[in-house]
């Protein structure tokens, strides 16, 4: 496993089951916003939480325009959706308002590996840089997360205009590093945005298969360009 950032520039790290983590207390679930204000009909054809909000590889550049309209996009989302599922027209609004702050409403933690690993790779003069299907305002949730000092720039997909795998955000994550894709290294926990995405733009790819990984499930076979290691301490400490 040796060598994996040698003849790279920069590193671009995955932000959410990568870097961070969700610990409690865990956000409203939307089932149960929805139940609490007697929407039962809503919740029982709402789906999962998460799945409410934009797919990946999906381009949504027109709405990334600026923060405020991509945050009316967010809302217009939800709303859409519940009255899909039932609402009320004259509810859909404000609870729509509401399961976007339930959404957005994290409590994150560093993994163990992430302070020291990403020490060491500024340490070797490496370009670091944060890309993830993540809200708005990546960057702030970076420097909550006490990373600020170790990343030079965050690569949102809510900014970018499309999540990964869409090559666009790639693009992105490539002029933030300021790198070309041969000497750019991609790190991060999910297979099609952070293994297969990366490699068909021409980056070297590292697929972060920890033992306490949010997804579960037989870790696929590597496509030639990649790896796959544990622990971030694997990317300058082999041994």
């Amino acid at each position: 496993m040796a060598g994996l950032v040698d003849g790279v520039d920069a590193v671009v790290l995955d932000f959410y089951g990568t870097l961070v983590r969700m610990v409690p207390p865990l956000p409203p679930t939307h089932d149960s916003v929805l139940r609490r204000r007697g929407l039962h009909t809503a919740a029982d054809n709402w789906g999962e939480m998460w799945s409410a909000g934009p797919a990946d590889g999906e381009d949504h550049r027109e709405h990334s325009v600026s923060e405020a309209a991509y945050r009316a996009w967010e809302v217009d989302r939800l709303r859409r959706r519940a009255l899909d599922r039932g609402v009320p027209a004259e509810l859909a609004g404000e609870v729509a308002a509401e399961l976007d702050r339930a959404t957005k409403t994290l409590t994150l933690e560093l993994f163990p590996d992430v302070l020291a690993s990403l020490a060491r790779l500024r340490g070797r003069g490496l370009r670091i840089v944060v890309c993830s299907n993540w809200f708005w305002d990546l960057d702030r949730a970076v420097d909550g997360a006490g990373l600020g000092e170790l990343v030079d720039t965050c690569v949102a997909s809510a900014r970018a205009g499309a999540r990964k795998p869409h090559p666009l955000i790639y693009r992105a994550a490539l002029d933030a590093c300021g790198t070309t894709p041969g000497r750019t290294l991609f790190v991060g926990d999910m297979w099609e945005p952070d293994v297969l995405g990366p490699l068909a733009h021409g980056m070297r790819a590292v697929h972060l298969y920890r033992p306490d990984r949010a997804v579960q499930g037989a870790a696929p076979a590597l496509p030639r360009g990649a790896a796959r290691i544990a622990t971030l301490r694997t990317l300058t400490d082999p041994a």
